[in-house]
């Protein structure tokens, strides 16, 4: 039902559209170079959970909490191909991302209203929505979203690769009292504000549940990526800490 809404986009154009500013949001952030904290520890250990697909999405840390069902969440990325239905999007850490898209979906370019047609090939976006492993069904797709200046805690994103080891790295502050499995789900609004703070800082992977700790902070579980699989976010929406 958008394929009318659509333009469609050259070769050259799609390339063009790839290029990123500097200051554009954390989709570019994995790979900044940016310095670890001394509150950063590290050691290797084989990468936590069972991965259940290409890209390791239901990887999640030794014991991560488990979920019955799809869940408020969302990831960031590059629109790498545009359907009918939804599109495509390839994060930062080249994992692939099914967007479906419905008559209640919202849009915005940057900080303005939008509409289906801002999403092209080779666009950077953030999507949010219920995430059900490697599908997004989107309540809002953002197009070049703005740069939120997030504050990194430490570390950076370690992408899923077969085969290949992960990190017990632990940054920043880990609440208190936190275990792997409590607190309730978050929805609507204040999941997709955690959800944002977490991909600003720590892109790539893909967001499949938001849980209100018992303190008010957050946990915003990470798929699809060796490290974090836990970024913690405080009641400001700020990100404290992640982990395994």
């Amino acid at each position: 039902m958008f394929s009318s809404k659509r333009s469609r986009v050259t070769a050259a154009t799609a390339a063009a559209a790839i290029v990123i500013g500097g200051g554009s949001y954390g989709i570019v952030a994995a790979t900044s170079g940016s310095s670890t904290p001394a509150a950063v520890t590290s050691s290797i250990s084989p990468a936590g959970g069972a991965a259940s697909g290409a890209g390791g999405f239901g990887a999640g840390g030794s014991g991560s909490n488990a979920r019955s069902g799809p869940a408020a969440g969302g990831s960031a990325g590059t629109v790498s191909s545009v359907s009918a239905a939804g599109f495509t999007l390839t994060t930062s850490a080249g994992e692939k991302v099914t967007i479906k898209e419905a008559s209640t979906t919202t849009y915005q370019d940057g900080t303005s209203a939008a509409s289906a047609s801002a999403v092209t090939t080779g666009a950077p976006v953030l999507v949010l929505g219920t995430t059900d492993s490697t599908t997004i069904t989107a309540t809002q797709v953002i197009v070049q979203p703005p740069s939120t200046g997030a504050t990194s805690p430490g570390g950076q994103t370690i992408p899923y690769t077969q085969g290949e080891q992960g990190s017990t790295q632990t940054a920043g502050t880990i609440p208190a009292d936190y275990t792997q499995g409590s607190g309730t789900l978050a929805s609507g609004t204040t999941a997709d504000k955690a959800t944002e703070a977490a991909l600003a800082v720590y892109p790539g992977g893909v967001v499949d549940r938001v849980v209100e700790l018992s303190n008010g902070d957050y946990e915003v579980h990470n798929i699809g990526v060796n490290w974090p699989h836990h970024v913690f976010v405080n009641a400001d929406f700020q990100v404290i800490g992640a982990s395994d």
